[in-house]
């Protein structure tokens, strides 16, 4: 493992019940400290007068701020994931229930705390471990979903694969940008409109090809801003 990847891991994984209570604690005052100061001005001094614990006490959990951001972005995808257990189990029956499902979960997962939620998104370290558990969550949910699109009487869409890779991109990029964005939304109508935009794709059927000469719309090939941290 590089320097800079043993960096970001934690330094002492608690073995005690006061151990575990005490890194609980430092996560959460850095989760406060970075939503109210921003990342810069988040200093590991600010999380451990916070936390109630020593700048020593705080160094033996974590090496650096970094570290601790990479641990509070591993339990948020962990927390998306939780809300969307990959079985049939209690789904609904209908397309609409299985997407308000999903839809709902990911709304969930984000209304806690706008400010710190971009500051996961934007400033977050991209450790080479916290990326391959981003992409092999994303590949299970992609998988999940095609599978339950191809079986499902109600789906229309021509390609299950291509679908599955839309709905589960959409979900992740559209509730990051509105939940973390600027000002408030409703959640509740938040969450009814874009269910409504996916389940209107699943069930109309393919679009019409576009006439002869009129050209299509091309992808703008820009990735999301967001990241998929689910």
């Amino acid at each position: 493992m590089a320097s800079g990847q043993r960096g970001l891991q934690p330094r002492k994984q608690p073995r005690q019940v006061r151990a575990e209570l005490t890194r609980q604690r430092i996560l959460d005052a850095a989760a406060r400290v970075f939503a109210e100061y921003g990342y810069a001005a988040g200093t590991t001094n600010r999380i451990a007068e916070r936390a109630r614990v020593s700048i020593g006490s705080l160094y033996q959990y974590y090496p650096n701020k970094d570290a601790i951001l990479v641990e509070l972005l591993t339990r948020h995808l962990d927390a998306g994931m939780a809300a969307a257990p990959l079985d049939q189990d209690g789904l609904p029956e209908s397309i609409e229930g299985i997407i308000r499902f999903f839809v709902r979960g990911v709304v969930e997962n984000h209304r806690d705390d706008p400010k710190l939620l971009r500051v996961m998104i934007e400033q977050g370290p991209r450790a080479p471990e916290l990326l391959e558990r981003v992409a092999d969550h994303e590949q299970r949910r992609i998988a999940y979903v095609r599978a339950l699109l191809g079986r499902h009487p109600q789906v229309r869409v021509a390609d299950t694969d291509i679908a599955a890779r839309l709905v589960v991109s959409t979900v992740e990029m559209v509730v990051h940008r509105v939940m973390a964005g600027p000002g408030q939304v409703d959640a509740a109508l938040f969450e009814d409109e874009l269910v409504t935009m996916l389940v209107r794709y699943l069930t109309g059927g393919p679009a019409s090809a576009p006439e002869s000469g009129s050209g299509s719309a091309s992808g703008s090939g820009a990735e999301s801003a967001c990241g998929p941290f689910g």
